[in-house]
């Protein structure tokens, strides 16, 4: 007969030290997502002190986000195989050494460099973050609020960048929007290393070097090619080369993990409804409210004639209604299902954007900014987490930093590729006038656009995610994913819904 006695209450040390790593993860996705957006701010200051170029300019940005994108399913499948631990430090301390010689650049071509070796630390730490966050807190809504404060933290991170780089270039200097970045980092490694416990997926089978090289060559030539459409257009070799090639060699990397023994990747963890239809949903809301910190600064800016410090200020409500939905999220899961959560979510931000589609050349901060930037921001916030707690649980363990990887990266190239889309949408419509009425206009259509993506995005949410009966999220207490109270679970590869 199976011993039913109920586990005992988890030691004060344990608990401690699921605390820390939710600290550490948190904290680590914070640098991460921060990274993205904080320098757009002091890239006036970088250019003047550097001598650097416009597409220098650009370039700054874009390795980071090239080489994020690139890397991340290789860093979570890596945090599976050689420790969750190991690569968790790995990455924080290449990002920490990277943000150092970013800081200290004497010349464009060191910033840059450093800016591409800031988003490879951050491809190997952010899908471990999320990996450790999972392995420590067990599957439930204890994991669901874990989940909630990670995703919160994270969407702080990006939509915090635009005040804090105003703040700590106006007041030191630009340097200091990657000097930050070292203490932060120093001190969570030192932490880490104490608290965080090593984990692996338990099989330290060889990597599959072919399946790395084609999905890391085929994401960064993708996203590449989307971050050159907004100098170069859609139609332009220099976006449509790399844009084909890089979907032509991740058609490639499909075919040889159907065929390789040991894959980076195995198809069957898209084939578990909840994987796949998260991380499509994750997406398609990327793609729709990534770009909303970015029109919002520049309409704070370019038609309303706010600075860039008064610009951050004006997106604090945002920031805190992303923070507050995320974590609100987690409870009205236990009552409404991720499932319907993440619908709810999805149509509240599409109303905002629906809201923020109405704005006009001289529109009040209350109405043209903060009301609608807190509806589309907690909507958001409501409908992550969910999307991330149904990805991450319907992985089996081993599975887990790859599953990871993938979330951030449909997250990371959902968010490029909408920006990239959003951008050219807005310049057809302004056609090349610089007229406050004419830009407001093709802001207006940009959010426009994205309230119809969310829509669509909700419907298909509604039809393909995975309901309370379909998975053990939402579900009845005690039973496990793929098996009955009580019983072993199913095998790793059966945590589909359809099992």
């Amino acid at each position: 007969m199976d011993d039913v006695t109920p586990p005992a209450r988890p030691p004060a040390r344990s608990r401690t030290r699921t605390w820390a790593v939710v600290a550490a993860a948190c904290t680590g996705q914070f640098l991460v997502v921060l990274d993205v957006s904080v320098v757009n701010v002091a890239l006036p200051s970088m250019r003047t002190d550097l001598g650097l170029s416009a597409p220098g300019l650009q370039w700054v940005v874009n390795a980071y986000s090239i080489a994020f994108a690139g890397f991340m399913l290789l860093g979570g499948r890596a945090a599976d195989i050689y420790g969750r631990k190991r690569m968790f430090l790995t990455g924080l301390a290449l990002f920490t050494a990277a943000s150092l010689a970013g800081g200290l650049a004497q010349e464009g071509w060191q910033l840059l460099v450093a800016r591409a070796g800031q988003g490879l630390g951050a491809a190997v730490l952010s899908p471990a973050t999320l990996t450790i966050l999972t392995a420590a807190v067990p599957e439930g809504p204890a994991r669901s609020r874990a989940i909630g404060t990670w995703m919160a933290v994270g969407a702080g991170g990006g939509a915090a960048g635009g005040l804090i780089g105003g703040v700590l270039t106006d007041l030191l200097s630009w340097r200091w929007v990657l000097l930050i970045n070292v203490p932060v980092g120093v001190l969570v490694i030192a932490g880490a290393a104490v608290w965080l416990a090593e984990g692996r997926a338990g099989d330290r089978r060889r990597v599959d070097l072919l399946g790395a090289v084609l999905v890391t060559a085929g994401l960064a030539t993708t996203a590449y090619g989307i971050v050159q459409t907004e100098a170069a257009g859609w139609t332009a070799a220099a976006t449509l080369v790399p844009l084909l090639g890089g979907l032509a060699l991740l058609g490639v990397f499909v075919l040889v993990e159907a065929r390789t023994a040991a894959p980076l990747m195995p198809l069957r963890v898209l084939g578990v409804r909840a994987v796949s239809a998260a991380n499509v949903s994750m997406l398609l809301l990327g793609s729709a409210t990534f770009g909303m910190w970015y029109f919002m600064t520049v309409y704070a800016q370019n038609v309303l004639g706010y600075t860039p410090l008064e610009a951050g200020f004006a997106l604090v409500p945002s920031s805190a209604a992303v923070f507050i939905g995320a974590k609100a999220a987690p409870a009205l899961m236990a009552r409404a299902g991720a499932k319907s959560l993440a619908v709810a979510g999805t149509l509240v931000a599409a109303a905002g954007f629906g809201w923020q589609s109405t704005m006009g050349v001289h529109g009040s901060y209350l109405t043209a900014v903060c009301l609608p930037g807190v509806l589309m921001m907690a909507g958001a916030g409501l409908a992550s987490t969910p999307l991330a707690t149904l990805a991450t649980s319907g992985a089996a363990p081993g599975d887990a930093g790859l599953v990871s990887g993938l979330v951030n990266t449909s997250r990371t190239m959902g968010g490029a590729l909408g920006l990239a889309v959003l951008s050219t949408v807005a310049a057809a419509r302004t056609a090349g006038s610089t007229g406050t009425a004419e830009i407001t206009a093709g802001y207006a259509l940009a959010f426009r656009t994205s309230a119809v993506v969310l829509v669509c995005g909700a419907a298909m949410m509604l039809l393909w995610l995975p309901g309370r009966r379909d998975r053990r999220t939402g579900g009845r207490p005690g039973t496990r994913a793929g098996g009955r109270p009580g019983k072993k679970s199913t095998p790793a590869a059966l945590h589909s819904p359809e099992a």
